[in-house]
């Protein structure tokens, strides 16, 4: 059975870089009937905090990666990584080193000074008895010293490692923590990982992992690294481009389908597919057909991709991401139309749902503020016979629907002589306070009988304060 893992270290935040490899296992084991297994590796317990932990969490869940099992976390794991390096110690495949940080930093000096690449030279490898009671030793991997480690990678190709480059890697610090590479090592094999799928940033360690494996006599998982992400100008994900939180994107109104399809697509494509339901996804994921080049981040596709899902979403579930918007907000939302209906009519001109709630204060709550530049342009003692004509239909209006508000302002318009922007603008004026919002019959539907007027009102008593002001 195919097995895969997300395994995150908890020293930040869960950004886009990491989503896209999560997402490439994900699907992969949900392609191939396999398990997706989370596994926090926390064993920098200097940096790994717990807010970073749930910031992974959350992330993971926000975009529905679900795993089947975990999360595993290494600090709960240390008896396990301890009985392993004793094994290897007992096997003769790792040995106690006692060299002294100045020894070691005179050895990367002299092969900085000889142009090598600075590697351990093995001083310890062969010790019978401590070469000091006074250093605390650490635990080294007694690495092959001759061959080469072939990696079969499933996107970069054949990748050749010669063993007389990989010095003897440190398994366990002078405390008997245990080190990155070996953790990592043991959990694939206990947890029977079959595909590792990770960032290219990671390909250097793979051949001292693989060494460790064989040493076990654990299999060697496939191997898939994943080229970087990169800005729009070529220059490595930052800030500036898009690198912040995964919920930094749900703050800001964007929808995990729409984070999701965009991701996929960075480094994969099937044909020129565009828009991608999670079971397409699925279904058509190829994980040798990921690109071994980088791929650039563009936050205008995304944006583009989020007003897709937000034309095409469903409204009722839609609402339940307006409701947080309207509540990072402050906008009281008890008062008003259901907001599935404002996410309908919002729908077409909001490009996150973020941009929806900001466009859509004036659907809640009995008042609203108007804009000066709109009630001098719009609201002028000219319209004010036929705003009043309009206000008394609409208080007359049995049925209180969008097609009979349509006609009203349509009959006031003619009886007038009117065009219907010149009666339409001046009541979207009155009602929301400003001069956008969906088209005004909607709009008014929306508000409401009772505040449609009350507003209208105000507007027509604003219209006779302005007036007397400037006479």
């Amino acid at each position: 059975m195919v097995r895969t893992r997300f395994a995150p270290s908890p020293t930040g935040y869960l950004h886009v870089g990491g989503v896209r490899t999560a997402l490439f296992s994900w699907l992969y084991a949900r392609q191939q009937g396999g398990q997706f297994i989370l596994r926090i590796e926390d064993t920098d317990r200097e940096r790994s905090t717990e807010e970073s932990v749930n910031a992974i969490l959350d992330g993971m869940a926000w975009l529905g990666l679900q795993p089947d099992e975990g999360p595993f976390y290494q600090t709960h794991r240390f008896d396990r990584y301890k009985k392993v390096i004793e094994q290897l110690l007992a096997e003769g495949k790792a040995y106690y080193c006692y060299c002294s940080k100045e020894r070691l930093e005179n050895l990367r000096t002299e092969s900085r000074a000889r142009k090598q690449k600075p590697r351990y030279d093995g001083h310890c490898r062969f010790l019978n008895t401590p070469a000091s009671n006074d250093v605390k030793p650490v635990i080294r991997f007694k690495n092959p010293e001759m061959g080469e480690v072939v990696v079969r990678d499933l996107i970069k190709g054949t990748v050749l490692f010669n063993n007389n480059e990989l010095d003897d890697l440190i398994i366990a610090r002078s405390d008997g923590t245990p080190t990155y590479n070996f953790t990592v090592v043991v959990d694939d094999w206990d947890m029977e990982i079959t595909h590792v799928i990770r960032g290219d940033d990671h390909l250097n360690n793979t051949p001292r992992q693989i060494n460790i494996l064989e040493a076990l006599g654990a299999s060697v998982p496939q191997y898939a690294h994943v080229p970087m992400i990169l800005g729009h100008d070529g220059q490595r994900l930052s800030k500036r481009h898009g690198a912040v939180s995964v919920m930094n994107y749900k703050q800001e109104g964007y929808l995990p389908e729409a984070l999701l399809n965009y991701l996929v697509r960075l480094g994969w494509s099937h044909r020129d597919q565009e828009i991608f339901s999670q079971q397409e996804m699925i279904d058509l994921f190829d994980l040798h057909a990921v690109h071994s080049s980088p791929a650039a981040f563009n936050r205008e596709k995304l944006v583009w991709l989020n007003q897709h899902y937000i034309k095409t979403g469903n409204p009722d579930k839609l609402a339940k991401y307006l409701l947080e918007q309207c509540d990072q907000l402050n906008i009281d939302t008890c008062i008003g139309p259901p907001l599935a209906s404002v996410v309908k009519a919002q729908a077409e001109r909001a490009k996150t749902l973020k941009e929806m709630a900001q466009n859509s204060p004036f659907f809640f709550g009995d008042e609203v503020e108007f804009n000066d530049k709109a009630v001098q342009k719009h609201l002028k003692p000219a319209i004010r016979e036929p705003l009043t004509d309009l206000c008394q239909q609409l208080t007359g209006l049995a049925e209180w629907n969008a097609e009979a508000i349509h006609a009203i302002i349509h009959a006031v318009a003619e009886q007038y002589e009117l065009k219907l922007g010149k009666i339409a603008q001046p009541l979207r004026v009155a009602v929301t306070g400003g001069t956008v919002s969906p088209p005004i019959d909607i709009t008014v539907y929306l508000i409401g009988k009772t505040r449609s007027v009350d507003r209208i009102k105000r507007a027509l008593t604003l219209m006779g304060d302005t007036h007397d002001s400037n006479s």
